[in-house]
């Protein structure tokens, strides 16, 4: 991707006013507010947004297409072209991104960060306007797919058996997990660089769920689900593993500071309040975490096998710890 600072009105008022965001607007006011932007481009296959991240700017696609896509190997569920804008429902909302944004061919955006977007909202009525379209057709597509969905349902069900999103946390499912893994496997093994897994498990979670019953027990995972993903670094990749497991995949990263990172985890779930059935009252729940390093030799499987025995022997030591299994070199 090459990077470079480029003065909006250089970019000519014709490719300018072809942006949707600025469709009947006066350019002259808002020149000097848009020449704050970064032009970039993108080769085909770069990715602007990343799925699950924090977006604070809105890209006006000037020249080539994007994709939107729930995953690089899934098909696009929208293509999108010179003249439209993407990344505005995140910049607004201040959610993590849903998608990726792919470059489907070389590709040129210009880049409008948070502050500039403000500025060009409060001194354009007209852009203000504009993005309240954008937003209002991009909720009536997504009200006609939903309706379209509404008459397959057994379709629905099929794809739900596929997809890699787990539905109860909303992480990543072990599907998408077993091929990262091995991805992520090879790419060490290559580049020579260290990788480690951890494997997280939540303590007594059966004596939860035969107290207290199911959805206590689901309540339970979709909160530690919630404080894993958000004390998760880019990077470190979260999946749910099994019923009451989760597991962390850490590239360029080597047993000693997969230790620490799973002590960050194991601290952060301790403290998180966790209220119980009874609404007014909360526990603190705590988990164990299992360390492995990949070493020489290993596949996919003998690396599971290792992080598993290490969880094994956190919980045999009375849970709430990290541990770290020694491997041979």
């Amino acid at each position: 991707m090459r990077e470079k600072k480029k003065a909006a009105a250089a970019l000519g008022q014709r490719e300018l006013s072809n942006s949707v965001l600025l469709k009947s607007v006066e350019l002259e006011p808002i020149l000097e507010i848009l020449q704050e932007g970064v032009v970039k481009e993108f080769e085909k296959g770069e990715v602007l947004i990343e799925v699950k991240q924090s977006n604070r700017c809105l890209y006006m696609i000037l020249a080539g297409r994007v994709s939107i896509q729930l995953e690089p190997h899934l098909s696009p569920i929208a293509i999108l072209g010179p003249g439209d804008v993407v990344g505005e429902l995140s910049l607004i909302d201040g959610q993590l991104t849903t998608a990726f944004v792919m470059a489907e061919a070389s590709t040129r955006v210009l880049e409008l960060e948070e502050q500039t977007m403000s500025s060009l909202l409060f001194t354009s009525p007209g852009v203000a306007r504009n993005l309240l379209f954008i937003m209002a057709r991009r909720l009536r597509h997504l009200t006609n797919q939903e309706l379209r969905r509404e008459h397959a349902h057994y379709a629905i069900r099929q794809y739900a058996q596929d997809t890699v999103i787990d539905t109860l946390t909303g992480l990543y499912n072990r599907r998408w997990l077993d091929s990262m893994l091995v991805r992520e496997l090879n790419r060490s093994e290559r580049d020579d660089r260290p990788l480690a897994l951890l494997l997280i498990s939540i303590d007594a979670f059966q004596e939860e769920t035969e107290d207290h019953g199911d959805l206590a027990s689901e309540h339970i995972l979709n909160t530690i689900a919630s404080v894993l993903q958000e004390i998760t670094r880019p990077g470190e990749m979260l999946a749910r593993y099994g019923k009451d497991e989760f597991l962390t995949l850490l590239p360029d990263t080597d047993a000693s500071t997969g230790q620490e990172v799973g002590e960050r985890l194991r601290q952060a779930i301790h403290q998180a309040e966790i209220s119980g059935s009874d609404e007014d009252s909360s526990s603190s729940v705590t988990v164990s975490i299992g360390v492995a390093e990949l070493v020489a030799g290993d596949t996919a499987d003998t690396l599971l096998s290792a992080v598993d025995s290490a969880l094994h022997e956190a919980k045999q030591g009375g849970g709430n710890r990290v541990f770290q299994l020694p491997r041979p070199s």
